[in-house]
């Protein structure tokens, strides 16, 4: 019988001796290589944009309509949203890095299966399935890394995250481009079928080198097991702080708290989940997937009719990205999350904007040079989506729940940000058929909504431990006084002795 979860014992190195300082190189390596997660995110984000726009491909798979064409990309989501969702069970059974490798395994059945695809059923039914493992990576990471992280770091740890992410989709767009000149009408299977060898890379990582996130150790009552890989990772003196912090809090939830789904819509747990589900829903609903997945369709629109040179363009954004993103790796933890992502949004909306007027003008003069200017619009968005939104959502919506709601916290919003972009990509085509740049308004309008969201709804969480947030959202105070205990509810729990707690 396979046992899924880890259970090995986790002790210290016979060859280590001494007291251990923080090892914040192993902190950075394993986030680069659990972001392999991320890449995956990335590269299915940026890959399919260049296929459905191609000649060759439409030729071969007939969609009836732009709806079919939609529904081939975002139909995707919908798989992204069940594989988000299914983190609530499995990252608190298995453990985060085993949810990573299950999630690799089902990736790799539909990254074969689209890729070998000769008509839109199959090649949705394949997207589909990709996108339950894809779903579960782009929750699954930063759920990890965020666990691993240091406070002041964490920021810069799902930075790093994703600046793989973006990395991701800048070889998707340049392997969609160089495929694109192969004369052979199947050039997209070759972008389709590469995606399977990272997932395996991951898969197999994940499972036997990659340890589990401490915080789950201690959910697991393993303190032992989750006191070593503090150690590796923060350095031993830190790392007694931080067991007698996540101990106590663990404690305190279990019992005051039985964690379960319905109590993420109940007070006080309700307001970190709708502020969670709201910050990746604005991250989506603003329009950033509505020009990642349409780029050289946005193009078009905008004069530029040349497809190569829309192609060229569209890799354009994927340069834009990648670079852009090594910016909160380095900045993002020095300015609060309200900063960052107010400022996102003014940036943002402004784009939105001049794609509307550049679009409109392109309408009226087919053939003015002056089209061309359409291209630094999209990227201009992506300048401050990947300073602010592209980290900020994800940091923030991990970063908020108590450590026992964490995994269904993560579930739920991962899922809303799947939700917003599968309504994103199945809408965006018929709606810029229909209105052509009127889409683009609307997209600025939303940015106005989600400004008013940010400054007026969120608590500012910079600096604060994972341990800090039940207290800073006031879960921790009204589920001891629920429960009959003092104003320090943590002090009420009687802890069991580690020595009792571990295999």
């Amino acid at each position: 019988m396979i046992i899924i979860k880890q259970t090995k014992p986790i002790r210290r190195r016979a060859t280590e001796t001494g007291k251990r300082p923080a090892n914040l190189r192993y902190v950075y390596l394993l986030t680069a290589f659990v972001s392999i997660g991320a890449l995956l995110f990335g590269y299915d984000q940026g890959v399919m944009g260049v296929i459905v726009a191609d000649a060759r491909w439409i030729s071969l798979m007939k969609p009836a309509n732009s709806w079919v064409t939609g529904a081939v990309v975002s139909l995707y989501d919908i798989g992204c949203l069940v594989g988000a969702m299914s983190i609530g069970f499995l990252a608190d059974y298995c453990g985060r890095e085993r949810t990573l490798s299950i999630a690799c395994a089902v990736f790799v059945v539909g990254a074969v299966l689209q890729s070998a695809s000769y008509n839109v059923t199959s090649i949705t039914i394949g997207r589909i399935i990709l996108g339950y493992g894809v779903g579960c990576c782009a929750g699954g990471v930063p759920l990890y890394v965020s666990e691993i992280a240091p406070a002041k770091l964490r920021g810069r740890i799902i930075g790093i995250e994703q600046m793989i992410l973006c990395f991701g989709e800048l070889v998707a767009f340049w392997l969609n481009y160089g495929f694109n000149y192969l004369e052979t009408p199947d050039w997209w299977r070759i972008p389709l079928a590469i995606q399977v060898v990272p997932a395996v890379v991951l898969a197999i990582g994940c499972w036997f080198w990659v340890p589990p996130s401490p915080r789950w150790l201690v959910q697991q009552d393993r303190h032992q097991c989750a006191r070593e890989v503090l150690a590796r990772l923060h350095g031993d003196e830190l790392a007694d702080l931080q067991m007698a912090d996540i101990a106590e809090e663990v404690a305190f939830e279990r019992a005051v708290t039985t964690a379960t789904w319905g109590d993420m819509l109940k007070p006080p747990v309700l307001r970190v989940t709708l502020l969670a589900m709201g910050v990746q829903f604005f991250q989506q609903i603003t329009g950033t997937n509505s020009i990642l997945y349409y780029t050289p369709s946005l193009f078009e629109r905008g004069g530029i009719t040349d497809p190569k040179t829309a192609n060229l363009a569209t890799g354009g954004v994927g340069i834009v990205l990648f670079v852009f993103a090594w910016v909160p790796i380095f900045l993002f933890d020095r300015l609060g999350r309200k900063t960052w992502l107010q400022t996102g949004l003014i940036g943002m909306c402004g784009a939105m904007i001049g794609i509307t007027v550049l679009q409109w003008h392109a309408g009226s003069n087919p053939n003015s040079s002056g089209n061309y200017a359409i291209v630094a619009f999209p990227y201009l968005f992506y300048v401050f989506f990947n300073i602010s939104w592209g980290v900020g959502s994800w940091t923030y919506a991990t970063e908020i729940f108590p450590v026992m709601y964490r995994a269904k916290g993560n579930a739920l919003s991962t899922a809303s940000l799947w939700l917003s972009c599968y309504v994103v990509a199945q809408a965006s085509p018929p709606i810029a058929t229909a209105i052509g740049w009127g889409l683009y308004i609307i997209y600025s309008c939303i940015c106005v909504v989600a400004f008013v969201f940010v400054r007026y709804a969120m608590v500012e969480t910079r600096g604060k431990t994972l341990e800090e947030m039940s207290s800073l959202f006031g879960i921790e105070s009204t589920l001891a006084r629920r429960s009959g205990m003092g104003a320090d509810g943590k002090g009420d729990v009687i802890h069991i002795g580690e020595s009792t707690r571990d295999e």
